[in-house]
């Protein structure tokens, strides 16, 4: 079934979270094509991320999320530039949004971005990579061993995750799709995952 073009500006503005006129301008660059707007809108998130990347964000929120369980609840603290967006439904939405992600990650991430991981872990799993490929027969030169780095990437570092909401996007798209729409720049400070019970000690066993 075709798409009007009022149809293709609404989707692509619930997709993005951009104004009408970029929305249909977007659309216009695209040729009508939906999916090439949607790239070309993620392309421009990811071009306003950079040029904003060294401004300082020092205003922001906590975003706490829940389940309705109540045994597990995540926590993220996002940043941005003002307190005027850090005060906005969207933002205060995307702070959640990541809470949200956070929780439903078990074990939850390690680290915010990959160069806070410590040496001494990365050179590890490389070695661990390096010896399960040869067990399996496979080649395991620099290249392929990279490769197999990526699962524990997606495991250890917050932002090289899929997000839980859409896992076709990680959550550095998701801030960079954010940040071209919001036009400020956004960083995640901290996190934490809390489960009941987790910090329960064992029993002791008796001798």
């Amino acid at each position: 079934m075709s798409v009007t073009p009022a149809q293709a500006v609404k989707e692509l503005r619930d997709l993005t979270g951009l104004g009408m006129m970029e929305c249909k301008n977007l659309l216009k660059e695209a040729g009508g094509d939906l999916a090439k707007a949607k790239i070309l809108a993620i392309a421009r998130g990811q071009k306003q991320a950079a040029k904003l990347a060294d401004r300082a964000t020092s205003e922001g929120a906590i975003g706490i999320y829940l389940h309705s369980t109540k045994k597990i609840a995540g926590f993220v603290e996002l940043n941005c530039n003002t307190d005027f967006v850090a005060r906005g439904e969207e933002f205060q939405t995307l702070a959640r949004d990541l809470a949200m992600h956070v929780a439903a990650m078990s074990p939850p991430p390690q680290v915010v971005n990959r160069n806070e991981l410590a040496a001494s872990a990365i050179d590890e799993q490389r070695k661990i990579q390096k010896e399960a490929l040869a067990v399996e027969g496979k080649p395991n030169d620099d290249a392929a061993v990279e490769k197999a780095m990526t699962a524990w990437y997606e495991e250890a570092v917050l932002l090289e995750q899929p997000f839980v909401k859409d896992p076709s996007k990680t959550v550095k798209a998701l801030i960079e799709e954010k940040i071209g729409t919001i036009k400020e720049n956004i960083t995640i400070a901290r996190f934490a995952r809390w489960s009941v019970g987790e910090t329960a000690k064992a029993p002791a066993t008796a001798e």
